[in-house]
């Protein structure tokens, strides 16, 4: 391997690069001054992030299985984004005496599941897709039983690694039926051998259910909500949309790189999952008072709107899909940094603890307000357009009862969303929430979060404008 070899997986290498960092100074340095390494990590992040974003190359490496394209660096680069708002979100809960002297433990793990994540959207062939998306998920087991001194956290622990484990090996059975049809593990010849036959279709089923778990679409989803709520705050909003993101942008990769073939097949099936995902994941969201188990549901019930676009057409599809999920990191991420915030400060996590939040708390009421019209898909913010452009690329495809059946389900979700908006603005509290002033670095993150809604709302205006135009 050349320098420009290792140019291409500049991304993974920095990453393992800063955990060997971390690793060294933290065996360095003594306990009372842990806290050091938090700023370390967050400045060594924020330098790989800006390197994602430097000039790339095309390019393979070890015979195909590694891959790079501006594609794929763009959708690294947007789980790059997303984790350093999550760093940010972070600082105040790591610094807590019960947590900063395992802070270097929390970055490793961190960087560790991202490092699998990049790996997998790269591969291929699923060799390096599995061994991804293992490095990805068995670190997060253990970030989710992080505050092992609390008991929802440790059970939401083993609920997430039992699902796991379950979930990898359907994944891996429908892996090993594909390779024992088809002769091979590159995507490419797996591509050109795939047909209809009875044992390719078990196969991708096994896969599709394996990666349904991961996605947590229904009827997969029954272990999300029950881990977001056990988690931390920060981890939970890591699930909710780093993880997601990544196994939606390799489920997409993976449906029109490999298994083209049964196009008719996987869109009748991801027709079935849309519907069932939207519709049951917002039905229980109406009916959630904590807030964490409310993201979950309406992480899940988005998860169902992001299939319209892998449902579309190949390159519309695609770009839809990547624009949305670039909108529902700052949106998302902005929800999580007020939840964290006042989760951090207070210990409340329900929808009623925020009755009257914006007499004492107006800056983060409105965030939350910005972030759920986002979410809702109200217009003009960002979320609107990018809900637009998924049932755009889903009506190209003439699937217009599916759009509809979206477009009311969005209705519903304005519902449970008010219900939030409510809490803070209208309903009364005789002891709201008391007046707190969110540290530096929740701050900032929450200021990117808001800069970035809006300026993917207004990129989102003016393509549309463009589009109408042409």
């Amino acid at each position: 391997m050349n320098f420009a070899g290792l140019l291409l997986m500049r991304q993974e290498l920095l990453l393992a690069v800063t955990i060997l960092i971390i690793l060294i100074v933290d065996m360095a340095t003594a306990d009372h001054k842990k806290h050091q390494v938090i700023h370390l990590a967050l400045l060594l992040f924020g330098a790989v992030t800006v390197a994602g974003f430097l000039p790339s190359t095309s390019g393979s490496l070890f015979g195909g299985m590694y891959n790079a394209t501006p594609m794929l660096t763009m959708m690294k680069n947007i789980l790059n984004v997303a984790l350093l708002v999550v760093l940010l979100q972070s600082v105040k809960w790591l610094l807590k005496d019960e947590n900063h002297h395992k802070a270097s433990e929390y970055f490793i793990l961190l960087f560790s599941t991202l490092i699998g994540m990049d790996y997998m959207i790269s591969s291929g062939d699923f060799l390096m897709f599995y061994i991804g998306l293992e490095l990805a998920t068995i670190p997060a087991t253990v970030l989710v039983a992080f505050e092992k001194t609390r008991n929802t956290s440790a059970e939401a622990g083993i609920k997430f690694i039992f699902s796991s484990a379950l979930s990898s090996g359907i994944l891996l059975m429908g892996l090993s039926i594909i390779y024992g049809t088809s002769g091979s593990i590159y995507f490419a010849d797996v591509q050109s051998a795939f047909g209809n036959s009875k044992l390719h279709l078990l196969g991708f089923i096994f896969f599709i259910s394996g990666m349904g778990f991961k996605i947590s679409l229904v009827p997969f989803h029954f272990w999300a909500a029950d881990v977001y709520e056990g988690a931390p705050v920060n981890i939970t909003a890591y699930l909710s949309v780093i993880s997601k993101g990544a196994a939606v942008f390799i489920l997409t990769i993976l449906l029109y790189k490999v298994f083209s073939n049964l196009k008719e097949t996987w869109e009748t099936l991801l027709y079935v999952l849309s519907v069932s995902t939207m519709t049951i994941a917002n039905l229980f969201a109406i009916r959630q008072n904590n807030l964490k188990r409310f993201m979950a549901f309406s992480s899940i019930a988005q998860a169902g709107f992001i299939l319209l676009g892998i449902m579309g057409a190949d390159g519309a599809g695609m770009t839809a899909v990547v624009y949305f999920m670039l909108v529902y990191v700052f949106t998302n991420l902005a929800a999580f940094g007020v939840i964290s915030s006042i989760s951090h400060e207070s210990g409340n996590e329900t929808i009623s603890s925020y009755n009257g939040l914006y007499r004492t708390n107006p800056l983060l009421s409105l965030t939350m307000m910005l972030a759920l019209f986002s979410l809702a898909g109200i217009p003009p913010v960002a979320g609107f357009f990018g809900k637009f452009f998924l049932f755009t690329a889903a009506a190209s495809r003439g699937y217009y009862i599916l759009v509809l059946i979206a477009v009311l389900n969005a209705t519903i979700s304005l519902y449970y969303y008010l219900r939030v908006i409510k809490a803070m603005f209208i309903d009364h509290n005789d002891q709201p929430i008391a007046w707190f002033k969110s540290d530096v670095f929740t701050r900032i993150s929450l200021l990117f979060c808001i800069f970035g809604v809006f300026l993917t709302g207004f990129f989102g205006m003016v393509y549309e404008y463009i589009f109408r135009l042409s």
